[in-house]
């Protein structure tokens, strides 16, 4: 006899799934597939901000096309020496790339047995990483969630998602919005989950 595997709660699970179409997202442009899927979500309109992000998204998804991503991908993102938007915790936190905030995530993500996978060359800090970080974690139910985002995506995630929400893309602008207002919400989530005190990752 086997032990069932305990399943994710529907709203943990959807906000796993969030993270990795953030992540996704802001590593490189969608593919056709990803574009329709997008363009086609049925948004329950609650009025809250989330769910108009959601629609803002869907109706700027239905009028791209996967050509004109990739360059405004690039453009907005990447860039011949940065993007429009640099989307990096170390130059949101310290104003220069690989500083302290680099540092601090690498010694956290040792002792959460994180390692840097050998085909990415983006330092760990890049926000799409942190994302699937926070993906993971919440797979895993861990207790730390708290603690990692309060650490290395509350300071700065959302203004960088808002700096997003600025350019001049439909799709992108969309994107950064719908980032944002889910990164607040995720703040206000594990702020009443953590009881207001974040659980610190120790050294074993």
């Amino acid at each position: 006899m086997t032990d069932a595997l305990p399943t994710l709660k529907e709203a943990d699970a959807l906000r796993a799934d969030i993270y990795r179409l953030l992540a996704t997202l802001l590593r490189q442009p969608p593919d056709t597939e990803l574009l329709s899927w997008l363009a086609e979500l049925a948004i329950e309109q609650d009025g809250s901000r989330l769910a108009e992000c959601w629609q803002s998204l869907a109706v700027a998804a239905n009028g791209a096309n996967t050509e004109g991503l990739q360059r405004a991908h690039f453009r907005h993102l990447v860039g011949v020496i940065q993007g429009e938007v640099v989307p990096y915790a170390s130059w949101y936190r310290n104003g220069e790339l690989m500083e302290a905030a680099l540092v601090a995530l690498r010694q956290d993500l040792k002792v959460l047995g994180f390692e840097r996978s050998e085909h990415t060359r983006d330092p760990e800090d890049h926000l799409a990483a942190l994302c699937e970080v926070m993906a993971m974690l919440i797979d895993v139910e861990s207790s730390e969630q708290g603690y990692f985002f309060s650490q290395h995506l509350a300071p700065w995630a959302a203004s960088c998602f808002a700096d997003l929400g600025q350019v001049d893309t439909a799709f992108y602008a969309a994107l950064g919005q719908l980032g944002s207002a889910f990164m607040e919400s995720e703040q206000a989530r594990l702020r009443v989950d953590a009881g207001h005190t974040p659980v610190r990752i120790l050294e074993p």
